[in-house]
């Protein structure tokens, strides 16, 4: 999204960590960006699945495509993950 005026932006304020704003201030500064607009990206990012979460495991992308209530994996989760014992 951009902030040129085209699209509808809503003005609201938020309370950060000192640590979070640190990190958000060196990235919008390092990027040449404001503070708003590095915000912007990121939850655009988060938002549409693209987040750094879903980028660090391509195991997550697979979570919740089975049937059934997870019981039996949560039972023998050791035979599943190494081979059955014995």
């Amino acid at each position: 999204m951009s902030h040129d005026g085209a699209s509808a932006v809503h003005r609201t304020q938020i309370y950060l960590e000192r640590s979070q704003y640190e990190i958000l201030r060196a990235r919008a500064r390092k990027e040449g960006k404001s503070l708003a607009a590095v915000i912007r990206e990121i939850l655009d990012e988060h938002l549409s699945g693209r987040g750094l979460g879903a980028r660090r495991d391509p195991l997550h992308r697979v979570i919740g495509i089975g049937e059934g209530d997870g019981s039996a994996v949560a039972e023998n989760c050791e035979d599943f993950l190494y081979g059955e014992k014995g």
